[in-house]
């Protein structure tokens, strides 16, 4: 454990029961969505390679055009 966590589990450990199982619950569904994000992101990859090797293609047959960020 990172003396950073520690720091943060000793802090909360001076909160009420209530606000720490709130933090408890909040920590544990943020992992939760982590794990779920980095399944989603290793299922993609090929498919993400795969658009950017035609994002590129375009771009080296001229089929582009610059951003124009000033008119977002």
């Amino acid at each position: 454990m990172t003396t950073l966590l520690e720091k943060a589990f000793f802090e909360a450990s001076k909160l009420p029961s209530i606000a720490q199982n709130s933090l408890a619950k909040w920590l544990l569904e943020e992992m939760e969505e982590e794990k779920k994000w980095e399944i989603k992101f290793a299922e993609s990859e090929e498919i993400l390679e795969r658009l950017a090797d035609d994002a590129l293609d375009s771009d080296n047959k001229g089929k582009t055009k610059p951003m124009d960020f000033g008119k977002l």
